[in-house]
């Protein structure tokens, strides 16, 4: 049981405040502090902090003596290989519209990739590792995201609103397939434009959006997706991936809500701060709104043209002050603790799984039934081996709130 250092990734669509607030940090940061590591990802893993002033990086503790750390279950099936990583997100600004692979989609891309003698970190290189990446999104404040293609119908909806005759080939298109391969013709045929085409149907479309946003009526519906639009179109203007969120879902997390998202789900998160949870692994296959590498073949290969409302979910109960966020992956399982002011009784956590504990709100205490004890205030995190005795976590004065990240129960 040790306290465990986050490692701060300054991305260009970061916050200067989230970050910096939760360490208690000077604010604003000098720069733009995108997510917050912790995990033993080979990219830039946490430290584990000794009693003794000791710094270890996790990624080494884990090859010195795996089974300690992760015990017999994670290593027969992962070896030696934490599979899971914690982020705390902070978006100022939208992301790169993305989408992650499948496990044999990864696995064969990398194989490939290797093959080819595409260096690892090279520009063009789109697979850093062989494993898939399903993630957890848990909004911490408001949370602002497009994901998932919207049912077709409705994007045909959405078109026709916008009242933009050079847009209307594009809405007959789907509407006279307003299924997953209509919407893989549309998002294709937008994706491939030369850039003088998106040039041209790009003002008219943004022109579109205004018009909607000022009448309002009926279609003030669309009114969250217009903003985005116009949103996006003026942080990446000549972008095709403008034209592609068009047709994604539009969603708003409240703090404690929760997004899933899959193999092959095409996304972008615009505002907030949330914790997510993802297997170890950043494979990202982009489609726009970055300057980074654009793979449209690749990119086409792994997307899930599926489509309809995504699934925003609050988790479920699995005591009186924790609240499970259950999905699909075994890799990892992420919950919730919360205690009120008025609350001071204690959780017993058993530690036969390596877990990450992160504190996000108030203080607490873990106490070991031998004596030991870490303090965790706002933004301390601690690693529990799963060779250590079970803890108790007693919290501070209330509100207190932790998330708790094990491997999936179907490991």
């Amino acid at each position: 049981m040790e306290l465990l250092q986050g490692a701060v990734r300054p991305y260009a669509w970061g916050s200067r405040t989230a970050i910096a607030e939760l360490l208690g940090d000077p604010v604003p940061a000098p720069h733009p502090q995108a997510e917050l590591w912790f995990g033993a990802h080979h990219a830039d893993p946490s430290v584990l902090l000794g009693a003794d002033g000791s710094r270890t990086p996790l990624i080494e503790a884990l090859l010195g003596d795996p089974r300690r750390h992760l015990g017999p279950r994670c290593t027969e099936r992962w070896g030696e290989t934490l599979p899971f990583l914690v982020k705390l997100l902070a978006a100022e600004e939208p992301l790169s519209l993305q989408a992650h692979p499948s496990a044999a989609q990864a696995a064969e891309g990398f194989a490939r990739e290797e093959a080819m003698g595409i260096a690892p970190g090279a520009p063009e290189r789109n697979y850093s590792d062989p494993n898939h990446k399903p993630e957890l999104l848990v909004a911490l404040t408001e949370f602002h995201a497009l994901t998932g293609f919207r049912e077709a119908r409705r994007s045909v909806e959405l078109l026709s609103a916008l009242a933009v005759p050079e847009l209307d080939p594009y809405r007959d298109l789907l509407a006279a397939q307003p299924d997953a391969d209509g919407l893989r013709a549309l998002f294709t045929t937008w994706i491939t434009l030369p850039p003088p085409a998106i040039e041209a149907l790009l003002p008219p479309v943004l022109d579109g959006c205004i018009a909607l946003l000022r009448e309002g009526g009926p279609s003030a519906v669309f009114a969250g997706e217009c903003r985005t639009l116009l949103q996006l179109a003026e942080a990446h203007p000549g972008d095709a991936g403008v034209l592609a969120a068009a047709l994604l879902n539009y969603v708003t997390l409240a703090p404690g809500e929760a997004l899933y998202l899959p193999a092959g789900n095409l996304h972008t998160y615009l505002h907030g701060t949330g914790i997510e949870i993802a297997t170890n692994s950043d494979n990202v296959l982009r489609g726009g709104l970055t300057p980074k590498h654009v793979d449209v073949p690749e990119l086409l290969r792994v997307l899930d043209f599926s489509h309809g409302a995504l699934t925003v979910f609050r988790g479920e109960q699995a005591g009186s002050r924790e609240t499970l966020y259950p999905t699909p992956a075994v890799e990892f399982e992420l919950s919730r603790l919360d205690w009120d002011p008025a609350d001071s009784l204690p959780v017993r956590l058993r530690s036969d799984e390596p877990q990450i504990l992160l504190c996000t709100q108030g203080s607490a205490v873990l106490c070991t039934d031998d004596g030991r004890g870490v303090e965790m205030g706002r933004g301390s995190s601690v690693w529990l081996r799963a060779a250590d005795p079970d803890v108790t976590l007693c919290p501070g004065d209330g509100p207190v709130q932790l998330f708790r990240a094990t491997p999936g129960l179907g490991a």
